[in-house]
């Protein structure tokens, strides 16, 4: 990992260091157009064709059924199973509380105003199984959508080279009570939720993370439909001082390196001894993964920054805007007022970023790619639609009705003032 000195950057090199642009961003553009193209055209086959020149599995059906769920989630074992039950809970508990009535308000003497939320009818869920099967992202998106109450939630996810799906996916299903599976994964799922085939049904929002593909398959088909995010490559930035454990550091940054061999771990230090004794833990720790050569090619694609005092940290931090931010030092309480850009924060020595991706009961889908400095993770919120409703009493209309005249009338628009002034002039409106 190149090591930087904050105070030595210049402002073009900061810019540079909070690119996550790579060399083949066109590239990708392209492929993923013609995807989303071919998809659009030809519908279920092309879904079969993609999958086996993607996945090499030759399908004779898009999707899992419920009694095929049900028994491939049979066949869990009982750990795993318990993890992903205390996990749900904790999970369910977070988001459930995020279910709000708002407040009826009387803006002037009867004019009377709130807002209420509607679930989106239909969500689709992206569920990752390219290098690794991912079920906490199908805790992380099944359990708010099922909150908010979507009637109707369309999920995909890549097939295993048995044609089937991970029995830690179907698990997940049948607790979600989720009735079919969708063996696509890739750009084409995304293009396949957003604009309907014969057997995947249109929806109206996509949520989900993925690699470049699913990323860029999501910017592209926006002018279609919604999308939660930009959510590509997984990152993590590390803040330390002279208080942080290097060997909690190094797998902190190791534990986001084996995501893939894009994603970013960066480490910004005040201590020069903590970034020496760290990067001889990650050398050591590295050896002794099972996705070790992954986890190298994403810590040689990172790097290391050090700034002179935690002020400095946080200022690069809330540049980078990280997916991931961990506060690796005892003294984290005053650090939290100067967290600007963040998707989602991991507060002293003792808790790591694993933490949060699992079981802690926070969403582990983020903003990626600098987006947290506009975007939230995903949370009951992102499935939910608010719309505000209005009501005027006779007292209403007095009272606002002349200023609602004169501001429309200011603006040319006379319908808009007759809509106010036929009420007022009108006996039925008292």
């Amino acid at each position: 990992m190149k090591i930087y000195n904050y105070k030595d950057l210049t402002q073009q090199k900061i810019e540079e260091l909070c690119s996550r642009q790579a060399e083949d961003d066109k590239l990708i553009f392209s492929r993923v157009e013609t995807i989303i193209s071919t998809v659009k055209a030809e519908g279920d086959a092309a879904l079969f064709s993609f999958t086996e020149q993607f996945d090499k599995v030759k399908l004779n059906t898009l999707f899992i059924g419920k009694d095929e769920l049900e028994q491939l989630a049979k066949a869990i074992p009982a750990p795993v199973k318990n993890a992903i039950d205390i996990a749900y809970q904790n999970i369910y508990t977070f988001h459930a509380a995020q279910l709000k009535t708002e407040a009826e308000i009387e803006t002037m003497p009867g004019v009377t105003c709130w807002r209420e939320a509607r679930a989106i009818e239909k969500v689709g869920l992206y569920i990752p199984g390219g290098t690794a099967v991912l079920p906490s992202t199908f805790l992380m998106l099944g359990i708010p959508a099922k909150i908010a109450g979507c009637k109707e939630i369309v999920v995909c996810s890549p097939p295993q080279q048995d044609g089937k799906i991970n029995t830690y996916i179907a698990y997940v299903a049948t607790l979600l009570n989720i009735e079919k599976i969708y063996l696509v994964g890739g750009a084409q799922a995304v293009a396949a939720m957003a604009y309907g085939t014969a057997s995947i049904p249109k929806v109206d929002k996509i949520f989900g993370p993925g690699n470049r593909y699913v990323t860029e398959a999501k910017k592209q088909v926006q002018n279609t439909i919604a999308i939660d995010m930009p959510a590509g490559p997984s990152e993590v930035l590390v803040v330390a001082d002279d208080t942080a454990n290097p060997s909690f550091v190094a797998a902190d940054l190791l534990a986001q390196a084996e995501h893939g061999t894009d994603s970013q771990a960066i480490l910004v230090a005040t201590s020069a001894q903590i970034i020496s004794e760290t990067i001889s833990a990650l050398e050591k720790q590295l050896l002794e993964l099972t996705r070790k050569d992954i986890a190298a090619k994403a810590i040689d694609n990172s790097y290391i920054i050090y700034a002179e005092n935690l002020d400095s940290a946080m200022d690069f931090s809330n540049k980078y805007a990280p997916e991931h931010l961990i506060l690796a030092t005892e003294n984290f309480k005053p650090l939290i007022p100067l967290i600007i850009n963040a998707g989602s924060v991991f507060l002293g020595n003792l808790t790591p970023e694993s933490a949060g991706d699992y079981a802690s009961g926070t969403n582990h889908t983020l903003p990626t790619s600098g987006f947290a400095k506009a975007f939230s993770g995903v949370s009951v919120d992102a499935f939910l639609k608010k719309m505000t409703f209005q009501h005027l009493t006779a007292k209403g209309l007095n009272n606002i009705g002349p200023t609602v005249e004169v501001l429309a009338t200011a603006e040319g628009l006379q319908a808009h003032k007759n809509a106010i002034t036929i009420r007022l002039n009108s006996s039925n409106g008292y």
